[in-house]
């Protein structure tokens, strides 16, 4: 019997689906089904109740399953001991990415990090949608926001402060406002994630919270985007000083309104089950951790920062 088709198995048991666990392996459904197959005639037994609208485990299904998968994470946690222990740094890492932070920032890092560890391949899913483990081809992902799900495992790699940004340009021609009940007066860069607007900023000052409602004429579902209008004159955008960094340290963007600080964030990387966190992967995340600070104390140097982010 084939390792690789009991892990076939084994996703076809988390998924109740031979379709939805083929598209997660990256495999035809065929393929995924062929693999089932061969299980079953090797032990005997049919390990799923196939019927027209869903696939569910049979008795003997739910007897080998729970074994099966102790085994499956046994070998693969010995496999990984096995290279820790002799630096064997390799495999493929399926990472999921926000647009803006992926594509102008972390991107070069990663090509940097391939270069220096060779045997490793990527696979990239930038999208600022929310990452679904379950439906999605990924193993890992790099989000703002700390993981709410207690299924998941997660290292948090940074504080990152979201600022209020504009242009010098926007700022000349429309004034810059002091105050968030200012905002008001002023065009909003907005982001729309799964149809809801984020149009309600929050701002902290001495402990009291300050929630502005903004508006805009102009709206996007891809933070990139939202970046790029900043840059370009066209408002006033909230965003992470990550997003913003090279903005920001290159004088094409201004933080203003700093009083007034933005409701924090953090940046996290999240993994779906322990087995995904791999030798190549807690290099990853000690890469990011570096990558991440060196930009949080240029920021604090300029004085964009105040220096308790690193806390």
């Amino acid at each position: 019997m084939l390792l690789e088709d009991l892990y076939v198995v084994l996703k076809v048991a988390e998924f109740r689906s031979i379709t939805a666990a083929a598209t997660n392996l990256d495999m035809r459904t065929a393929t995924a089904s062929a693999a089932l197959k061969r299980v079953e005639a090797n032990l005997g037994v049919e390990l799923f109740i196939r019927t027209t609208r869903q696939l569910r485990l049979s008795s003997a299904g739910e007897k080998y399953i729970p074994q099966c998968e102790q085994a499956m994470l046994m070998l693969e946690q010995a496999k990984q001991n096995m290279k820790g222990e002799l630096d064997i740094i390799d495999g493929d890492l399926r990472l999921a990415i926000s647009s803006d932070l992926g594509r102008n920032i972390v991107i070069p890092w990663l090509d940097e990090f391939m270069d220096t560890h060779s045997k490793v391949s990527l696979r990239v899913s930038i999208s600022d949608a929310n990452v679904d483990f379950y439906r999605d081809a990924v193993d890992l992902a790099l989000r703002y926001g700390s993981p709410n799900d207690a299924n998941l495992y997660g290292f948090k790699i940074c504080n990152v402060p979201r600022l209020i940004c504009a242009s010098q340009t926007y700022l000349d021609k429309f004034g810059t406002p002091t105050h968030p009940q200012e905002l008001a007066e002023h065009n909003a860069l907005l982001y729309q994630l799964q149809n809801l607007t984020h149009d309600i900023w929050e701002f902290t000052k001495a402990d009291n919270s300050i929630k502005v409602k903004v508006s805009g004429d102009r709206v996007a579902n891809d933070a990139d985007l939202v970046r790029r209008w900043c840059v370009n004159g066209k408002g006033i955008s909230a965003k992470s000083c990550l997003d913003m960094s090279h903005d920001l340290l290159t004088n094409n963007l201004v933080r203003i309104m700093a009083d007034y600080p933005v409701k924090s964030t953090e940046l996290w990387l999240v993994f779906p089950s322990r087995q995904s966190i791999t030798p190549a992967a807690r290099l990853l995340r000690d890469m990011l951790k570096d990558k991440t600070r060196s930009i949080l104390l240029q920021l604090i140097e300029k004085g964009i920062l105040d220096k308790s982010v690193l806390d």
